[in-house]
């Protein structure tokens, strides 16, 4: 929920934040998930089954680290051969896992038959990727027929502690009937 209070003059924004049940009530590092029915029981197979043909996350040592209907986890670990000339982790190297992360998810609530593509994604690089691993999330806002929209976060991960690091807006699409794209 979302409003604004106008005031003699004085603009007041209350914003209510809804809280995963599933993160303990800890709402810092976990979006709201909410219930969403996948198309497919077979959801997280599938998920898994296309990452492991992901060449790109292959070459960044991602690994799938959690799958729910409308919400994938993705994490990397640090690695000189994804650095900037600062040692940070490349932004692209972020973009590319956050938007796997999102992809992901939309992916996760398409009928069996579907492929997903990115239309399209906006980033936001709030902080240094700077961390011994790193944790993307991606989370479904909107499922639709055709087009998804999901939101993603990126965390910088040192001594157990995150860092929120990124954030992305992006759109996805089902795809259907096109050959070579099914997963």
């Amino acid at each position: 929920m979302f409003s604004v209070a106008l005031a003699r003059g004085i603009i007041d924004v209350y914003v209510n934040v809804n809280v995963n049940p599933r993160s303990g009530g800890n709402a810092k590092f976990n979006m709201t998930l909410i219930p969403f029915e996948p198309k497919d029981a077979a959801y997280a197979e599938r998920v898994r089954a296309s990452f492991e043909l992901q060449g790109a996350m292959k070459t960044l040592g991602a690994s799938l680290a959690g799958v729910e209907p409308g919400q994938v986890v993705i994490e990397l670990p640090w690695a000189q051969s994804l650095t900037q000339q600062h040692g940070f982790l490349h932004a692209g190297m972020v973009a590319a896992a956050l938007d796997s992360a999102c992809g992901y998810a939309a992916f996760s609530l398409m009928p069996a038959d579907a492929g997903v593509l990115t239309i399209e994604y906006k980033i936001n690089l709030l902080a240094p990727a700077q961390g011994q691993r790193f944790r993307m999330v991606g989370q479904v806002v909107k499922p639709g027929r055709t087009v998804t929209v999901a939101e993603g976060r990126a965390y910088a991960i040192t001594d157990g502690r995150e860092k929120l690091i990124a954030t992305m807006s992006a759109t996805l699409m089902a795809v259907t009937g096109r050959e070579g794209i099914r997963n």
